[in-house]
């Protein structure tokens, strides 16, 4: 199973972009093809640790549920598929580095499958495509909460 990746540098901490990252319930506001999330349980430390997305995904709208590992938080957060409509897996993570400057790197990673199978090179695209938005998305939103500030 191929593995999908992208890198973007982001101006601000591993942290800032961490907190964003985490505050699943606000990614309709900045995350273009999320449309409604739902935080089903957290861990001990308050941290949701199960997350419900409905999404525009391949063309349709899209359901599905994910699990988090915080284990080595706040320098990455990944998550493996619990359940999907139209996925069959999608596991995938954010690892943050701290860059000079206190920007961060950030790269994304994923691995997806359709329930329908289709031909690799579309999934390669649509996986590419995911990956791009998110961090473009991402970039924008910690950003202008830096800039807020």
């Amino acid at each position: 199973m191929e593995i999908a990746s992208e890198t973007i540098v982001v101006k601000a901490t591993p942290s800032e972009c961490f907190s964003v990252v985490t505050d699943f319930e606000s990614y309709p506001l900045w995350a273009s093809d999320i449309k409604a999330v739902e935080v089903n349980s957290s861990d001990e430390q308050g941290r949701a640790s199960e997350v419900t997305y409905r999404a525009v995904a391949f063309g349709r709208s899209a359901s599905y549920t994910l699990t988090y590992d915080y284990s080595n938080a706040p320098y990455e957060l990944s998550w493996v598929l619990v359940r999907g409509d139209i996925v069959s897996k999608l596991d995938g993570s954010y690892h943050l580095s701290a860059s000079e400057d206190n920007f961060t790197q950030v790269t994304y990673q994923l691995s997806a499958e359709l329930i329908v199978p289709f031909p690799g090179f579309v999934m390669r695209r649509a996986e590419s495509k995911i990956i791009h938005a998110a961090l473009e998305d991402l970039k924008q939103r910690v950003e202008s909460n830096i800039s807020a500030k």
